[in-house]
């Protein structure tokens, strides 16, 4: 008797899942959809998914923590560039693998790893995939795949969130909520960066530290070849009138941004700034947050590991 129950022990052990999805759906009829299509996809893997739900974005770090306290081996952010990076941060603390199904509205992280948007070939990755080693940016100890940033852009999440709510989640919004910014902004901050041990000073609306090269492609940006090198794109916009604000976020709409003109450019593994003002909002792949200055911005080489094709 006691063999047998040993047995079934075993067996049970070794058919537990080891990849848990974590599901950021949104609301409303959304959701159920969502939840649906993912079970749908799931059950073509018999044994291999848990699902866990989450009601609200800001419970999402709990609950990819009790994820990695149950012993799962792959923990996978089913949501947009903010529940990407939310589960990052506890994929790399807790030493897990990172799995993405990309269903945002950018999906920055996603694309740049040549991750597929197809439901049913995002799960078949997950499963058979291979893996390999990407290098995030952290800010202060908290992770960042695609950007961090300090001024107008926390602004923006802000306005965004406001426009979501009344005209829905689109593409034309997120872009709209960042005209709106632009022209209603001006409070430049006042800031002392040092990059790689570089000194320099600056008034700006704007300091933007990038990560992803493919989000610096899809914006026309410089500084693709420094992130795929492992550095970060740091650009510092110009001090300027409202007007000017104006036509910086029309340039950046239509791709025409341009070094010297539009904004200064620098690039470094090791990038720390310095406010006159002890605390500040900090918008990192999404999400904002307060946080104290100085803002010390690192490389993690080779910090995470993610499933993904290989390298092209």
């Amino acid at each position: 008797m006691n063999m047998q129950r040993s047995e079934r022990v075993a067996a049970t052990t070794a058919a537990a899942p080891d990849i848990c999805v974590i599901l950021n759906p949104g609301s409303g009829r959304r959701k159920r959809q969502a939840r649906r299509a993912l079970r749908s996809a799931m059950d073509r893997h018999p044994g291999r998914f848990a699902l866990r739900i989450v009601r609200r974005g800001r419970k999402l770090p709990d609950v990819a923590e009790r994820v990695a306290a149950e012993g799962f081996r792959v923990l996978v952010a089913a949501g947009g560039d903010g529940t990407v990076g939310a589960m990052a941060t506890v994929a790399h603390r807790h030493g897990l693998i990172l799995g993405v199904i990309p269903m945002g509205t950018f999906n920055f992280f996603a694309r740049g790893l040549g991750l597929p948007e197809d439901l049913d070939a995002a799960i078949d990755l997950l499963v058979a995939g291979p893996t390999r080693k990407v290098s995030p940016g952290e800010v202060n100890g908290a992770l960042f795949l695609n950007n961090a940033s300090l001024g107008l852009y926390p602004a923006i999440l802000a306005q965004r969130e406001g426009t979501y709510r009344r005209w829905g989640r689109s593409r034309l919004a997120a872009h709209w909520s960042v005209i709106v910014t632009f022209t209603r902004f001006h409070r430049p901050l006042s800031l002392r960066v040092t990059i790689d041990g570089r000194e320099v000073r600056r008034r700006t609306p704007l300091a933007f530290v990038a990560r992803s090269a493919y989000q610096l492609r899809t914006f026309g940006l410089a500084g693709e070849a420094d992130a795929d090198a492992d550095r970060f794109a740091l650009f510092l916009a110009p001090d300027t009138s409202r007007w000017g604000l104006f036509l910086f976020a029309v340039r950046l709409a239509w791709r025409s941004m341009k070094p010297g003109r539009d904004f200064d450019y620098f690039t470094g593994s090791r990038i720390d700034i310095e406010t006159d003002s002890p605390r500040r909002l900090v918008a990192r792949d999404g999400e904002r947050a307060k946080m104290r200055s100085p803002f010390r911005f690192r490389v993690l080489r080779d910090g995470l590991t993610v499933i993904a094709p290989e390298r092209a």
